[in-house]
């Protein structure tokens, strides 16, 4: 593949991939608010304690292997069929595990509703093994057009049967009904739209082989899935269900922008990546370039959030959901160093063996685990700083580390990130002036102020200032418009 023809796919698997997640975004805020109004808090936390354990089992069901797959050269159709076979596997015995536990938790958690829902839940775990290796075929071929449909056809079904449950009064199980319902129609898309099907006929020799770095991704992967939702663990069992459900909605509602943009970014580029990682050049500027869009479209979102975040809970959730505010406030600071540390990150996965990617999870691990023995007693503002920190710190270990395999420095790096900080410093300033002066108006007209000032006044500050990184986006879109 020519460097053009590299270019035009990254181009064009961005652009579909940012459109669906878009789209996907603003389809389950509305999903997410209708069904928080007709949900209590509690259900969100008893969903948060068993997304504890359905996101570590999907890691386990992976393994690493899809990743592995992706960055290899070129994979046998033996090598995907081991693959297959090996998670299907993996989801049987797991969600044998977790369904024989579950009573355990309930009774832990003293909340017998989730001995009820959870071999309905984790049936998410053999439908996912299912289309992995379609999923993972599709993006070896840059199809992001074909996957951001599907994810999107996925979340509107689940959209519809979450709403239709909630207001049948199904409560807790609309959530329920909602996560296996996205993954089984994505499912079905894939399987439709995919030539390969797996055979009776396999050998687990290929898994053999790739176990060695795919374990490591695993072992990182698994540790950092750990650490991601534990502390909604011991939230769930120190505070309270409608505490936990507080936190979790804050982090919902900081995930949607951050998460979506965050995937359609990094679905595309580490399989860019991985095919110039001998160009030392082009690929250490391609890396500054990562680095650089991401944040001129991530820090405005993020602060902004964070500035309008009253008004916008006050109007669209209600007094219900009002304690949820200060927790998003403060999660909202983890957007700005979380993206950076995952693009840090993929370059590790596509330079190194991936010793090093365990060593540092490790280390980083100890650092997290020291944060939350430290703020988890104190109160749960104390444990969303902790959050913040310990992002900020993710970021900075990981970019370290990624100097080993790159040309890019420090000082370029912060060059090309100071300008975007600083308007979207000015930006979040504006605002906050203009929430106070229109104290007396009506919410409605307030927040309409607040975004309409905060976007026109970062958008004039990058053309005046002709930031590079707005540069950058006007020739994606022109391009996905041109598409």
């Amino acid at each position: 593949m020519s460097e053009k023809q590299l270019k035009e796919k990254v181009a064009g698997g961005v652009a579909w991939s940012i459109a669906e997640k878009v789209g996907s975004m603003l389809l389950q805020m509305v999903v997410s608010i209708v069904v928080a109004r007709l949900l209590v808090p509690e259900d969100f936390g008893v969903m948060a304690i068993l997304t504890f354990f359905t996101s570590l089992s999907l890691v386990m069901v992976d393994s690493g292997f899809s990743q592995t797959l992706i960055r290899k050269v070129a994979p046998t159709k033996e090598d995907y069929q081991s693959v297959f076979a090996f998670n299907v596997v993996a989801a049987v015995v797991l969600y044998a595990v977790l369904v024989a536990v579950a009573p355990v938790v309930a009774n832990y958690y003293e909340l017998p509703v989730i001995a009820d829902i959870a071999p309905v839940l984790f049936l998410l775990l053999p439908i996912n093994a299912l289309c992995v290796i379609q999923n993972t075929i599709f993006t070896r071929e840059f199809r992001f057009r074909l996957l951001s449909q599907a994810n999107f056809v996925a979340s509107f079904v689940a959209g519809v049967v979450a709403i239709a449950m909630a207001l049948a009064g199904c409560g807790v199980w609309s959530l329920v009904g909602q996560r296996v319902s996205t993954l089984a129609t994505k499912t079905l898309i894939l399987w439709i739209c995919s030539d390969w099907r797996p055979s009776m006929r396999f050998t687990f020799k290929p898994v053999r082989e790739m176990a060695p770095f795919s374990f490591r991704l695993l072992s990182t992967d698994l540790i950092a899935s750990i650490y991601n939702n534990i502390s909604q663990m011991f939230i769930g069992k120190i505070y309270s269900a409608d505490t936990l459900g507080f936190f979790n909605q804050a982090q919902k509602f900081k995930d949607l922008p951050l998460t979506s943009a965050m995937q359609s970014v990094q679905s595309v580029t580490y399989p860019a990546l991985s095919k110039i990682g001998d160009q030392c050049e082009k690929f250490a500027e391609s890396y500054r370039q990562v680095l650089m869009v991401v944040a001129f479209m991530l820090f405005p979102v993020m602060m902004g959030i964070a500035a309008v975040a009253e008004d916008l809970f006050a109007l669209l959730l209600g007094e219900k959901w009002m304690p949820t505010v200060p927790y998003l406030q403060i999660l909202c600071l983890t957007g700005l160093f979380q993206p950076l540390a995952m693009i840090a990150y993929n370059i590790l996965k596509v330079k190194s063996n991936g010793a090093i990617i365990l060593r540092l999870e490790i280390a980083k691990k100890a650092l997290m685990t020291l944060l939350l023995a430290i703020t988890i007693p104190h109160s749960v503002k104390a444990v969303a700083w902790g959050l913040v920190a310990m992002t900020l710190c993710e970021f900075i270990i990981n970019f370290a580390a990624s100097m080993r395999y790159t040309s890019l420095g420090v000082g370029r790096m912060m060059r090309s990130l100071l300008p975007t900080t600083l308007i979207t410093v000015v930006m979040v300033v504006v605002v906050v002036a203009v929430g106070y002066a229109m104290s007396d108006f009506g919410v409605v007209v307030r927040l309409m102020a607040e975004i309409g000032v905060g976007v026109v006044i970062y958008l004039l500050l990058a053309i005046v200032f002709r930031l590079e990184a707005f540069g950058e986006i006007r020739t994606l879109v022109g391009k996905m418009i041109s598409k």
